[in-house]
């Protein structure tokens, strides 16, 4: 890495690896866990979802706890059928190309792909290392995160931040190649190298000058988008709709949903929108991840969240839905970790 994109790097916090962001966090984490008792509450705190939705849950069950109105039409595949039985399943499901790919139990958009004929999907199928998912292909190219925390026993919750997300885009000007294009900003550059891997020569063809072109249409911070905060977009209309939503969705008080919309004004009104993801207690709130937030103001949001995470948790416990044992805790993030490692590779 050239010595520009080193130096952005280090003086831009949003590129820091997690464990630098979160570990000044770790005294606060065990005053949560004393409060709770456990040191892995969050267990409790979306009852419907495996581990809490902290880490390693299967996104399918997620998606049959939601009203099949709200996200895409997905089809669930495990790894071990053939080529033949996974085409007729797509065949069977009414599902037209482009599709999208992504891993049943994955994180930060890895391994998630824009599939575009059955040779797309053989050619996924032979490289996944676990089960996945086929979904329709939403068209829209507006993508927002919406914090949703729900106390137990209340009617409705509230919206506590929402992120809209960039994604990774050039703008041709009629001179310059897309390679040369994605040089001139360091997000698109560290970008490059995963990029060259997924589209090969293209990189070298020369945009009309205004022309744009997406080149990563996943909402990942990972994945090149940048996150700005729309946080002061928040309506009594759209914490409504979002409420209307959520409260469909049992056992369901503390997280993000991942939204593709067409307009703000539409998705407030509930009109014209899909959610493509809804995380649970590992659930960040990506607002604080603007370009324009300070470390400090996102350990303040950090904080605030898990605040709301150990009350949930420990209402639910009470109620009698199980924290994690330490030694099941340890287990599920070490398998977090094996699996995050070869969904990378992919």
């Amino acid at each position: 890495m050239n010595v520009r994109l080193f130096w952005h790097r280090l003086t831009h916090w949003e590129y820091w690896p997690l464990k630098v962001i979160y570990y000044p966090l770790f005294p606060v984490w065990l005053y949560f866990s004393f409060k709770a008792r456990s040191f892995f509450f969050f267990n409790a705190a979306n009852p419907s979802m495996r581990n809490g939705g902290m880490a390693m849950e299967p996104k399918m069950d997620i998606y049959n706890n939601i009203p099949p109105q709200y996200i895409p039409k997905t089809v669930f595949i495990d790894k071990k059928i053939s080529i033949h039985e996974v085409l007729d399943l797509v065949a069977h499901s009414s599902l037209t190309y482009p599709l999208i790919a992504k891993p049943d139990i994955g994180m930060k958009s890895f391994a998630v792909e824009r599939i575009y004929d059955a040779k797309g999907i053989e050619h996924y199928l032979q490289k996944t290392p676990s089960d996945f998912l086929i979904q329709e292909f939403i068209p829209y190219e507006k993508e927002v995160g919406i914090f949703y925390v729900r106390y137990p026993g209340q009617q409705a919750g509230k919206i506590t931040g929402i992120v809209g997300k960039e994604f990774l885009t050039v703008q041709g000007d009629g001179l310059h190649s897309i390679e040369e294009l994605l040089k001139k900003e360091a997000r698109g550059h560290l970008q490059l190298s995963v990029l060259k891997s997924q589209l090969g020569d293209s990189l070298e063809n020369i945009l009309p000058a205004g022309e744009r072109k997406i080149l990563v249409p996943y909402g990942s911070h990972t994945r090149g988008a940048k996150f700005i905060d729309l946080s002061h977009l928040k309506t009594p209309a759209l914490e409504t709709t979002i409420n209307s939503i959520c409260t469909k969705i049992d056992g369901f008080y503390y997280g993000r949903l991942d939204v593709l919309y067409q307009s703000f004004e539409e998705l407030t009104e509930g009109k014209n929108f899909s959610i493509i993801e809804v995380n649970g207690a590992g659930s960040e709130a990506t607002h604080i991840y603007d370009p324009s937030h300070s470390l400090f103001f996102a350990w303040r949001e950090i904080v605030a969240h898990w605040n709301h995470l150990c009350k949930i948790s420990i209402i639910n416990h009470r109620k009698g839905h199980p924290y994690l044992s330490f030694s099941a805790g340890r287990r599920m993030l070490k398998e977090h970790d094996r699996l995050e490692a070869k969904l990378k590779v992919i």
